[in-house]
């Protein structure tokens, strides 16, 4: 199909999926394994500008962005001139073999953008999960410690290691242990099911005294947090959590590592989300942005830390691959030229207006919360704070039917997220907005 025939707005010429996709699904269950699950079994054949494109002709609103991947787009013109070129000379060599200036490029791109002045160094993976479980093991290894401290609701991967720093067990960790030990978890602040006048220092506080009492400061190699927890909720700590904890991790020299997988790369209005408090993380951990939907994640942080580790004890086979170092440097000048961390304050404004305004009408929307293009709904029984995770299929069922992808999430199932690309078109933006509104009226009726 030409670009000029492509559509620019949802379109629906087949029931949601439609007969192409549902023959390639029975395909899919032919070859592929039964464990790799799909939110939608549509099938794309072309994306951009906010719209996936699918194999009948059908044109979806896309509100996930691959889960907070294709930031920038998914097929972003100077990423994909960037890769185009970058095939043409080499696709690999392992940078641990014979090095190429691209991978150097990228982690001066990372000193730089991510917070703090200090000497930073950093590592690239594949994955945010493997970039997670090498700053778990840069902190062992620096501080000579062994316990790793996480929070309720955290999601930080599905490796063996990250599948023990993750709080869920359904569907990440069910009957695939035993698990990593020396993993603790204490309470994260949860604004909407905190008790009442349990502030951010105060919840800090919580989770630094089972710290205290039940691990020992000494004993412990990292606190790892999200900064807005993903798969977990989208919880964001009320205000005070973070600095505050942060502050007892320097005050106890204990290394603070910001996971900033999903909220990274101007995700929620800065670039990193431990910005809007004015946290320097001593490790942050970057992926899902990165490199405009090529696999590519880091670990960028206190370079006494980093190069505490021998020689050859970081890295991989594909680890900082130049194609996705490519995607990466030309995936940060579109974010910088175009001023993106704006542009998904600009998604907040435009969204958060619409999303209180249904909250104000359906009982059934417990909270509304969120930052940037980083935003949830989290659905209860009306009156109680009971999460109602029915529900929420519900109605991801019904948009999804009606040609809008969102993504559902939470410890209890019950949130709704809305992660758009942030380079998605306000007309588009306002149509999946005016979408999920049908689908409460339809769906979630007063009760």
């Amino acid at each position: 199909m030409s670009s000029s025939a492509i559509p620019t707005a949802r379109k629906l010429v087949t029931d949601i999926p439609g007969p192409r996709s549902l023959a390639a699904q029975r395909r899919r269950l032919d070859a592929v394994a039964g464990g790799v699950g799909s939110v939608l079994p549509v099938f794309v054949r072309e994306a951009g500008a906010g719209l996936l494109h699918d194999v009948d002709g059908n044109c979806l609103i896309d509100l996930g962005s691959g889960i907070a991947v294709t930031s920038v787009g998914n097929a972003a013109p100077e990423v994909a001139a960037a890769v185009r070129e970058q095939v043409t000379r080499f696709t690999h060599t392992c940078f641990m073999v014979t090095p190429y200036e691209s991978y150097v490029e990228v982690c001066e791109e990372l000193a730089d953008l991510t917070p703090g002045t200090h000497a930073k160094r950093s590592a690239l993976f594949n994955s945010g999960a493997e970039a997670v479980e090498n700053a778990v093991k840069i902190t062992r290894h620096a501080t000579g410690r062994q316990a790793v401290v996480v929070f309720d609701h955290a999601y930080h991967g599905r490796t063996n290691l990250t599948m023990a720093l993750t709080a869920k067990n359904m569907p990440y960790k069910h009957r695939f242990g035993p698990f990593a030990p020396e993993v603790y978890r204490v309470p994260l602040s949860y604004p909407m099911r905190d008790p009442a006048g349990l502030t951010g220092e105060l919840a800090a506080a919580r989770a630094i005294d089972q710290i205290d009492k039940q691990i020992g400061a000494d004993n412990v190699a990292a606190v790892l947090i999200e900064p807005i927890q993903g798969e977990g909720g989208f919880i964001v700590p009320a205000p005070g959590f973070l600095p505050e904890l942060a502050r007892w991790c320097t005050e106890r020299r204990v290394p603070l590592i910001a996971d900033e997988v999903q909220t990274g790369f101007c995700r929620t209005g800065a670039w990193f989300a431990c910005e809007h408090e004015k946290v320097v993380p001593d490790l942050i951990v970057t992926a899902k942005g990165i490199a405009g939907g090529l696999p590519l994640a880091a670990v960028t942080g206190r370079a006494e830390l980093i190069d505490a580790v021998h020689v050859g004890g970081l890295g991989g086979t594909y680890g900082g691959n130049p194609v996705a170092c490519a995607a990466a440097q030309a995936t940060i000048r579109v974010m910088r030229d175009r001023d993106l961390a704006s542009a998904a304050r600009r998604i907040e404004g435009h969204c958060l207006p619409r999303l209180r305004e249904l909250a104000s009408r359906f009982p059934v929307i417990g909270d509304v919360r969120g930052r940037g293009a980083m935003l949830a709904l989290e659905l209860v029984r009306p009156g109680t704070v009971e999460p109602d995770p029915e529900l929420t299929g519900a109605v991801a069922r019904a948009c999804h039917a009606r040609g809008v992808v969102v993504l559902t999430a939470g410890t209890y199932g019950n949130v709704l997220r809305l992660l758009p690309p942030l380079v998605i078109p306000e007309g588009v933006l306002t149509e999946g907005l005016d979408v999920l509104a049908e689908v409460f009226t339809e769906v979630a009726g007063p009760r």
